[in-house]
């Protein structure tokens, strides 16, 4: 399996947003702790290290999937990004749904993060239009 340069640089890329994300969530929830608002405990930084690796996974997951569909024929290549499309939906919500039902998780620690390769790939595209 050979995985793209591309598919690793913008996994970096997305994977860095997505800690930095995670660090300003981590402190927005030691400020509410501070104020009684949510009670800081280790659920809160154990979602967050589950949400994000989620949110990374799936990032990987649909580049290295696009970059494979590159090389097909347009039919095929619409039918393999629609398949991972669909599977990566599937699997990202289970694999929430589990994280939200375990314990030793906090559910919006979890869930959030899932957001965050997406504000980092609007970020991009800024980035890329003042170039």
């Amino acid at each position: 399996m050979n995985i793209d340069k591309t598919v690793i640089k913008e996994t970096k890329y997305v994977a860095s947003f997505v800690l930095i994300l995670s660090v300003l969530m981590q402190a927005i929830f030691l400020i509410l702790s501070a104020f009684d608002i949510v009670k800081w405990d280790y659920t809160i930084p154990l979602g967050n290290l589950y949400g994000a690796a989620l949110a990374i996974g799936n990032f990987f997951a649909m580049a290295f999937y696009v970059a494979r569909a590159v090389s097909k024929e347009e039919k095929d290549a619409k039918q393999m990004v629609k398949a991972s499309q669909s599977l990566r939906f599937v699997a990202l919500l289970l694999l929430a749904a589990v994280g939200a039902m375990l314990p030793c998780f906090n559910v919006f620690t979890v869930v959030i993060p899932l957001v965050f390769p997406t504000i980092a790939a609007f970020l991009s595209q800024l980035r890329n239009k003042k170039k």
